[in-house]
């Protein structure tokens, strides 16, 4: 397993420094949020992809993929009846799919809980299916580009949509396509009733991503959740991929939360 952090925990910083901060503590990659790379991501070229993966490799880091999709524009949701608004997220979410394949990048984390959430007179089912098309759509153009959709349930206080890795499994088989998988988040996970190593067990087929953090908005090991049981599970199941890093509380500052979330890792992994 490989350790990565996401981008925006450096807020407005230049690329520059989100890159020297992160190889310095020892990360191999860079998980990118679009809306911290242009104000609309929409505007996001080719060009920009270029510009960024240079910046990267000259310090020694690899741009991992993206995630965060659906922040901006704030009125996205690949839920909504309005089929006009769903076809913007499809041509938005194929755009990302190219950008993506441009920085060498192999996952798209789809997340964005505001962007899925049910209004209370939408039915669920066709909620459901207006959803799994527009993923549909978009895992095509990512998978011609050499990335994977990888859905993430989300706790029960950010979204009503996808709460549970068994419904993201369903919601992956229902897209019925190689390129929409799963994801799972530390932070998510333990709202879920089941213990996390057996959410991993049983999600081991479906799996291709890992983000590490803490319920109480923090990285690895600045909380209560132990991570031998996690780690030793991830490797039961036969887990090589990234360890990536993302935390909702900066307060500390991104080059402290970077080192002390990598420090923990490696010393669980070592030991």
């Amino acid at each position: 397993m490989r350790f990565a952090i996401c981008n925006e925990h450096w807020g407005n910083a230049p690329f520059e420094k989100v890159c020297e901060d992160a190889a310095a503590c020892g990360y191999q990659g860079l998980e990118l949020a679009p809306f911290t790379l242009k104000e609309d991501p929409r505007d996001l070229t080719l060009a920009d992809a270029t510009r960024l993966v240079r910046i990267a490799q000259s310090f020694g880091l690899e741009i991992i993929g993206l995630h965060w999709l659906l922040t901006r524009p704030t009125w996205f949701s690949m839920t909504t009846p309005d089929a006009m608004l769903r076809k913007d997220v499809l041509k938005f979410g194929q755009h990302l799919g190219r950008f993506c394949g441009a920085l060498g990048g192999k996952v798209m984390v789809w997340g964005s809980p505001k962007a899925r959430n049910l209004q209370p007179d939408w039915d669920a089912q066709e909620s459901f299916k207006r959803a799994v098309d527009v993923v549909r759509g978009v895992a095509e153009v990512a998978w011609e580009n050499g990335a994977v959709l990888a859905m993430e349930p989300l706790g029960r206080k950010e979204t009503n949509f996808m709460n549970t890795a068994a419904e993201g499994i369903d919601f992956c088989k229902a897209v019925d396509h190689p390129g929409c998988k799963l994801h799972l988040d530390v932070k998510a996970m333990s709202d879920e009733s089941t213990p996390i190593p057996d959410i991993i067990r049983q999600s081991k087929d479906w799996f291709i991503h890992f983000h590490t953090n803490d319920p109480n908005l923090l990285g690895p090991g600045m909380g209560e959740v132990k991570y031998e049981p996690i780690i030793a599970a991830l490797r039961e199941v036969g887990y090589n991929g990234w360890l990536s890093t993302e935390v909702f509380d900066y307060t500390m500052g991104p080059k402290v939360i970077a080192e002390k979330s990598i420090a923990y890792l490696k010393q669980v992994m070592a030991a």
